[in-house]
């Protein structure tokens, strides 16, 4: 059994001790838990489009903390890619979406959203601006208004690359791919 001592003596560690005692029997809300403690939102199967992934990644997001990269286009100073994304920021502010940004390149910045359930709505915001190159949302990258034809052309043939691998595959396998140089080496 603890020792009776005068609250007067209680140092840093009794406090803290004392605080746990008095958390403990305490029900905390489910809004103030921290987020990966608190139990996922239940999913409405009803409102998924089999044909549409992007809506089930909006269901799975929703209530979850999500971030965004954004490109800005041409190219920016820092302070440049700051007043932009800034603008951009007040316009998602005006119509009520929480966003926080963070800068972290001369053309690039983050976009970190308390609820990922917005993400997608967002991105068709940022990607229909004109200073916008791409937007980065859950490993696809989203081409915008300022992005050069080059690389919307780009963004469009990654998917192509998918099917040369799986043409790749279908080689006959009496063939031996290896890492190993085809040539000898030469004599210098």
């Amino acid at each position: 059994p603890p020792k009776k001592k005068d609250i007067r003596d209680y140092n840093d560690a009794d406090m803290a001790r004392l605080l746990e005692q008095w958390e403990k029997d305490d029900d905390i809300e489910e809004g103030d838990l921290p987020e990966h403690k608190r139990p996922p939102a239940p999913i409405d199967f009803s409102k998924i489009d089999p044909g549409k992934p992007e809506s089930i990644l909006k269901l799975t997001k929703k209530g979850k903390t999500l971030m965004m990269f954004v490109t800005v286009s041409g190219n920016p100073t820092e302070k440049e890619t700051e007043e932009i994304t800034s603008l951009w920021q007040g316009g998602l502010f005006n119509a009520n979406y929480d966003v926080q940004r963070f800068i972290v390149g001369s053309n690039r910045a983050i976009f970190m959203l308390r609820d990922g359930g917005y993400a997608w709505e967002i991105k068709d915001f940022l990607i229909n601006q004109e200073r916008c190159a791409d937007v980065t949302l859950e490993g696809q990258v989203y081409p915008g208004k300022g992005a050069d034809e080059n690389e919307k052309v780009k963004n469009k043939t990654k998917p192509e690359k998918a099917k040369k691998k799986k043409d790749a595959e279908k080689k006959p396998s009496s063939i031996k791919e290896d890492n190993r140089a085809t040539k000898q080496r030469e004599e210098l």
